[in-house]
């Protein structure tokens, strides 16, 4: 074998990986030396996947743009399933089936006001001034702000697929949009709370004490074992995506075995959304050890603290990788809808959620929102960058309701999957998409004022 760099697939991985590394350190270091930088609250990875963009334009970086991709296509998967084999904790458990399922309607319904918005103008702007827009890509919006660039990335190709000329970048750069919305927006929300006075200062930002138990429990596989606690980690992360992988091919191959036609229509959604037959997959898993330690098993093979490093290290991957990937040629030509889907969303995603979680957290009602707004355009770790700032201990609820909620968005969320591929049929069925879209968000804000209230 060849090993030296004439053998370009030997290195291929080993260069765009270092690409991404080099990018995540000099974003961090100017992150923490530059003072506006650090103030605008942009994530590291989000600042660091600019600029790989930047190098891979100016022609410093030879950026492999299906690489990139399929590290934004995998990162999403990998990093959801290392968050559902987590272990509950105690106030997670406890709020699983109180506030839990009410933050999953608040996320779903999110998702559904940016769709109804975003299906309204792109639809508007194919019947008047720009015949050639591809009518369903508003949908595109809840995909790149409620989702982020893992799920922009996999419609936003699939509906390049359809017709949608540059579609898989247009996607991409509303996803990358939405991170800065996320942090510029969100701090300057922030700040004008802050001067009205309805927010009080916050306390100094404190650590926990990293003693060796915060890391390892009593009953937790040791690190000084054969095998160390992180490798069993990745081994079950891994195990459970070559699973998922398995089980969609399954059912992709039976789909096509049964209706040509269904399958054109389901297949590409299901590996487009397979992280949540991953996720499935995994919180199966978990249950199942949760049983064997119930019966006598001796040790907890998860470790929460490192399946939290591991998810975020994934998605920290598919935040640069899915921003470097994006093509600005192919968004020259669709500006317009660019700019009318993005301060759309910004304004709606706001006032909704201001309206909603009055009714979801009361209690903590400003945590909740800024959080959710943080999450609802960025990520979960955008939501907890500005939840910080106002409670930077995380005592209240609202970071885990980003959690907990997530898990029942993915069961409440699974509509979306449906109304993602029934968009792009014809003319007629977009519209027929955005009515079933306003009638599903009726139906979660339903869920959200009255019935669950009564559960919660």
């Amino acid at each position: 074998m060849d090993f030296s760099a004439a053998n370009h697939e030997l290195w291929k991985a080993i260069i765009q990986f270092g690409y991404i590394a080099v990018v995540v350190l000099l974003a961090n270091f100017l992150r923490r030396n530059l003072s506006f930088i650090r103030k605008s609250m942009i994530p590291v990875a989000v600042l660091g996947g600019f600029l790989l963009l930047l190098a891979k334009e100016i022609g410093i970086a030879a950026i492999d743009q299906s690489f990139m991709e399929a590290l934004t296509y995998h990162g999403i998967a990998l990093g959801f399933i290392a968050m559902s084999l987590r272990t509950p904790t105690e106030r997670e458990a406890s709020s699983e089936g109180k506030v839990g399922f009410r933050s999953g309607a608040v996320i779903v319904s999110s998702y559904m006001i940016q769709g109804v918005v975003g299906l309204i103008i792109t639809i508007g702007l194919a019947v008047t001034i720009k015949p050639d827009m591809f009518r369903a890509a508003g949908l595109l919006l809840p995909m790149g702000f409620g989702q982020g660039p893992g799920q922009a990335n996999n419609i936003g190709a699939s509906y390049e697929a359809l017709g949608f000329k540059g579609g898989h970048s247009f996607g991409l750069s509303i996803a990358a949009t939405g991170y800065i919305v996320a942090c510029v927006v969100g701090v300057i929300i922030l700040n004008v709370l802050r001067r009205s006075g309805k927010l009080k200062e916050s306390e100094e930002k404190s650590l926990p004490d990293l003693s060796i138990d915060y890391f390892e429990g009593e009953a937790d596989v040791s690190i000084s074992e054969s095998v160390d606690k992180l490798s069993m980690q990745l081994a079950m992360i891994i195990a459970v995506y070559l699973v998922t992988y398995a089980v969609t091919r399954g059912l992709t191959s039976g789909i096509a075995a049964v209706s040509e036609s269904l399958a054109s229509t389901v297949n590409t959604l299901l590996w487009g959304f397979n992280f949540i037959i991953g996720s499935a997959l995994a919180i199966l898993l978990r249950v199942i050890l949760e049983k064997l330690r119930a019966r006598g098993a001796r040790r907890p093979y998860q470790d929460n603290y490192l399946l939290n490093r591991m998810s975020g290290a994934f998605f920290d991957i598919m935040i640069v990788a899915g921003i470097a990937s994006i093509n600005i040629e192919d968004i020259r030509g669709l500006v317009l809808p660019f700019v009318l889907l993005v301060a759309a969303g910004t304004v709606v995603t706001w006032f909704h959620l201001r309206w909603v979680c009055k009714a979801v957290y009361p209690d903590y009602y400003y945590e909740g929102l800024i959080s959710m707004y943080g999450m609802m355009t960025g990520t979960i770790s955008s939501g907890v960058l500005l939840l910080r700032e106002l409670d930077p201990k995380l005592e209240t609820p609202a970071g885990n309701n980003l959690v907990v909620g997530s898990s029942f968005g993915i069961l409440l969320g699974a509509p979306v999957l449906v109304l993602v591929g029934l968009a792009t049929k014809s003319p007629a069925m977009c519209f027929i998409t955005l009515g079933l879209a306003a009638a599903y968000l009726v139906i979660l804000d339903f869920i959200i004022f009255k019935v669950g209230r009564k559960a919660g």
